[in-house]
């Protein structure tokens, strides 16, 4: 086990016992989905990645995008 990982059990073991059980949801909900998206990406063929690429070519193309300065505006 790592450092930090030993320094947050510490902290979560001075949690109420309610506390700690909603983290612990969040925890293994969140591993859940890291081993969802993982075995999704390692399913993923060059031919499916290629047509993905495509599409935002396409999409490019034809101008129907968003700015990122839209979706993350620089901090005045």
């Amino acid at each position: 086990m790592t450092e930090l990982l030993e320094r947050a059990i510490a902290q979560l073991k001075t949690l109420s016992a309610e506390e700690q059980d909603a983290i612990a949801a969040r925890l293994l909900t969140e591993l859940e989905d890291e081993r969802a998206w993982k075995a999704q990406f390692e399913a993923t063929t060059d031919a499916q990645w290629d047509s993905l690429a495509e599409m935002v070519r396409q999409e490019i193309a034809a101008g129907d995008i968003t700015p990122l300065t839209d979706v993350f505006p620089s901090k005045p």
